[in-house]
This record gives C-alpha cells, sequence and structure tokens, in this order.
C-alpha cells in the first residue's frame, strides 16, 4: 500500500509499528480490514502530529522569550533610552505576525506608525504563525544586541522544546524561514530610524556655567545619548509634540524657587526613612552602578527603568491569563509606548540642560554630600523614571483595567524584595517620587515628568488602536 510506505506522512513510530504488523499477519488478512486497519493508524498519526498546535500557543513560550530578551539587555548594559529600542522592534514583528494571523481581533500597525509598511505574505500551510512570531521575535532581538552566543543558547533550548512537544520537521523549517523573513522586513525598517546616524554625532560639549549639566562622580561619564531626540518617533508627530511646562529659572539667591527645590532635595535626603530608602532601592534602575574600593573598581548590572515597566507588563499578562496573542500585543503597547517616552524625555533633557542636585549641593553646600543613588549621566529635567513610570502605567491600564492590583517580583533577580501595588498607576507615583529619595532630582522634574509621562501615555492610547474591539465577545 502506497501510504504505508510513506513515511513523510507518517511518524516513525506509527511508520514502525504498521511496518512490523505488516510482517506479523504475513498479508494473510483480507484486503479491505487490512485498509481499514491502514486507515485507523493513519488517523492516529495525523492525531499525534496536531497535537503540538495547543502547546506552541502556551504565552509562557513569549513571555520566557522577553525574560531572556531581558537578561541580555541587562548583561550588554544598554543605556535606557537605546534599550527601549532594543525591546521595541522585537515586539513589534511578533505583532505583526500576530495581526496577520488574527486579522478580525489585531490592527496591523501598518498606518499607525510611521513608515512600516506591510510585512511579507507567504502561502505555505506548514507555517505555525505562534511559531513564526517567536522566530522573529528573537531573530530581530539578536540583530539589535551584542552578546548573539547568550541568543543561540536561548534558541538551542527552544529547538529542544519544540522537539520534545514533536512539532513536525516541516512546520518548525517552514515557520522559522518565515519568522526570518519578517524579521529582515522589520530590520531594514528601523535601520532607517536615524539610530546609526546618530552613533557618529559629536559627544556632548560641558559648559561651564554653573546652571548646565555637567558629568558627575565617581566616573565624570560622558553624557548618554544626547541626540536621542533625532530618533524616529512611532505615534507621535515629533520629538517636543507634547513639551512640559518649562523648568524653574536657575537661581542660587537664598529662598528662589530654585533654591528652594535644591534644598528640599538635600535636607530629605538628610533624613530618609527606612521605607523611603527601600523605594528609591526598587526604583533605582540604573543599568551600570560603579563601585570604588580604594584604586580597585567594579560594577553592578541591573535592569534599565523600561525593563522594569516590561517586567510589570509580564507579570499583569500572567496575572490576568493572557493568551499568546494577548501577551504580545500587551508587550507591543508598552514598548511603543516606552520608546517615544524616552524620546519627548530626552528632548526636554538636553534642550534645558538642568544641572542635577549633587553638583551644586557639592558645590555651595557640602562638598562631602552624596546622594543616595548614583546619580545618572544626562541632565537632569524631565525625571525619566516619572515620565515613562506614567506613560507605561496609562497603558497598562487601558489594557488591564483600573485597580489591577500586582505583586511586582521584577527586582528578586537583583536582589531586592518584592513590592505590592494596588494599581499601576500606584506603582508610578512610587516610582516618580523615588528619585527624590534617591538625591538626583528636584520635584519640579518629578511632578512635570509625570504630567509628561501622563499626556504622551494617553495620547497613544486615544490614537494606537491594535485591538479591534467591535470584533471582541460581550
Amino acid at each position: 500500500m502506497i501510504l504505508l510506505d510513506n513515511e513523510n506522512f507518517l511518524t516513525p513510530y506509527i511508520y514502525d509499528k504498521m511496518v512490523k504488523l505488516k510482517l506479523k499477519l504475513k498479508l494473510k488478512m483480507k484486503k479491505p480490514f487490512y485498509v481499514l486497519l491502514s486507515l485507523i493508524f493513519i488517523n492516529c498519526s495525523l492525531e499525534k502530529d496536531t497535537t503540538y498546535i495547543d502547546k506552541v500557543q502556551d504565552p509562557e513560550f513569549f513571555q520566557n522569550a522577553m525574560q531572556n530578551l531581558t537578561d541580555i539587555v541587562v548583561y550588554d548594559i544598554f543605556s535606557p533610552p537605546v534599550a527601549s529600542r532594543v525591546y521595541l522592534y522585537p515586539t513589534i514583528a511578533a505583532y505583526e505576525l500576530m495581526a496577520l494571523k488574527y486579522p478580525k481581533k489585531y490592527n496591523s500597525l501598518v498606518g499607525q506608525i510611521k513608515e512600516l509598511n506591510p510585512i511579507p505574505i507567504q502561502s505555505d500551510n506548514n507555517i505555525n504563525y505562534h511559531l513564526a512570531s517567536l522566530y522573529a521575535f528573537n531573530a530581530v532581538g539578536k540583530a539589535l544586541i551584542f552578546s548573539e552566543d547568550k541568543m543561540d543558547i536561548f534558541m538551542e533550548k527552544f529547538h529542544s522544546d519544540l522537539k520534545e512537544l514533536n512539532v513536525p520537521r516541516k512546520v518548525i523549517r517552514a515557520s522559522e524561514k518565515y519568522g526570518a523573513e519578517v524579521a529582515t522586513y522589520i530590520l531594514e525598517w528601523a535601520s532607517k530610524d536615524m539610530y546609526n546616524q546618530t552613533r557618529t554625532y559629536p559627544k556632548y560639549t560641558i559648559k561651564e556655567e554653573d546652571q548646565f549639566w555637567k558629568p558627575t562622580p565617581p566616573d565624570y561619564m560622558d553624557g548618554i545619548e544626547p541626540h536621542w531626540k533625532e530618533i524616529r518617533t512611532m505615534v507621535i508627530d515629533s520629538s517636543n509634540q507634547f513639551p512640559p511646562k518649562p523648568p524653574l529659572p536657575f537661581d542660587m539667591k537664598e529662598g528662589s524657587p530654585f533654591q528652594k527645590q535644591l534644598i528640599e532635595v538635600f535636607e530629605v535626603t538628610n533624613q530618609l526613612s527606612e521605607e523611603q530608602i527601600n523605594i528609591a532601592k526598587f526604583w533605582d534602575c540604573n543599568p551600570y552602578v560603579t563601585h570604588h574600593r580604594g584604586h580597585a573598581m567594579f560594577a553592578t548590572k541591573k535592569i534599565t527603568p523600561g525593563g522594569h515597566w516590561i517586567g510589570i507588563t509580564a507579570i499583569a499578562a500572567r496575572q490576568s491569563k493572557s493568551t499568546f496573542e494577548e501577551t504580545i500585543n500587551a508587550f507591543s503597547n508598552v514598548s511603543i509606548a516606552l520608546f517615544y517616552v524616552f524620546i519627548s524625555c530626552w528632548d526636554e533633557k538636553w534642550d534645558t540642560l538642568i544641572v542635577r542636585p549633587e553638583t551644586l549641593i557639592n558645590q555651595f553646600y557640602d562638598e562631602e554630600w552624596l546622594p543616595l543613588l548614583q546619580t545618572p549621566p544626562f541632565p537632569e529635567y524631565t525625571s525619566g523614571h516619572s515620565v515613562i513610570s506614567r506613560a507605561a502605567a496609562v497603558i497598562l491600564t487601558d489594557i488591564f483595567g483600573d485597580n489591577f492590583a500586582f505583586t511586582d517580583t521584577t527586582e528578586l533577580l537583583y536582589g531586592l524584595p518584592e513590592r505590592r501595588y494596588t494599581s499601576f498607576i500606584h506603582a508610578s507615583e512610587e516610582a516618580a517620587i523615588s528619585r527624590m529619595y534617591g538625591g538626583i532630582h528636584y520635584m519640579m522634574a518629578i511632578e512635570e515628568g509625570v504630567k509628561q509621562g501622563n499626556t504622551v501615555g494617553t495620547f497613544i492610547v486615544d490614537n494606537l488602536k491594535t485591538v479591534n474591539k467591535d470584533a471582541l465577545p460581550n
């Protein structure tokens, strides 16, 4: 019988069993019965070959891929703005494949974000779109990181998992090929966002006047990404579409509004409670904290501020039992928001060039004073944590609802305990005030940063429509 000899059609196990049965019966049985028995085995084979479909739709596959990307971002020490870019493009690649798979539920980002054209379409019936989205995510991620070997190790484990799930080789090959094609397409689009060009732009030249930002101890690092406002935006028209209120004028006279802001930082940090210290450390999110012991120096790697909110997104998706595609949708919205608010915030930072509290306190009040947290190497206004935390919280509230209580375990990997929040907004408020406790921001940067993040987040919620809510069941 032809079907019996077609080992590409049957699994090796079923094929072997049928051959043995054929020899045992020595072809003595009647043909109709033999055909019927063959069809039974074939049906079993087909059933065995399709059991993987539900399993590869497990959202943990995507959660694990995102966590792996975060681990590599931490290892490679990407700055907060650059890290937001590393999260953005892989997630969009995965999302566009899910939108293609579920066109009635999800809207493509084409026409909603700048310069993105439709991804290639393939007619190969062997493609599994969930697998293709994972392959695309990892392929784009690998192109944006330094430690490619770590991505290779993750992919080896991924292939091992697929083998254990009995995913047919033809499905793996077709899905990987399609994922790679989409990844190439997304990377070509990403290459036009001005990132490569800004790598060649000059460093910031320090201005001597007291009001302008200057590198701070212990490392006096160059300013990070002074040209980030040149990066292509997504949903927003330009980097300065939603500027915050101008900062207070620099004035060191006793009792001036600016001087009061500075003294507030000095006084608050000199009498921190244990809880305030815990809050500051929990939200530090400095990707590269240096430690000096005599002539020796070592560094501690931590998650970025955006990575922390990616972690909160993961927690929310798991807690709400989001499906594979719902999980990708949540990460996509948050990634897009984070990417833009960093552009918006950095535009303001490098436009106003506000000096950090540490510089002025050391210069005018106490040369031995140190903030609780290491001052980041870029200007002060507005507070990046305040901006990105509120924007992410607005996005997550829109997806998962108000009063979404959760336990934030994101920092456990970095030696910090979990914290409990009654909502995403609650978490964002704590993240914002943590910068005062840390001694690295004035209150004006925190308050206006929250407003800036809220404005941008609300605009994205109102204008980025990924879920076709009319198609969802009531």
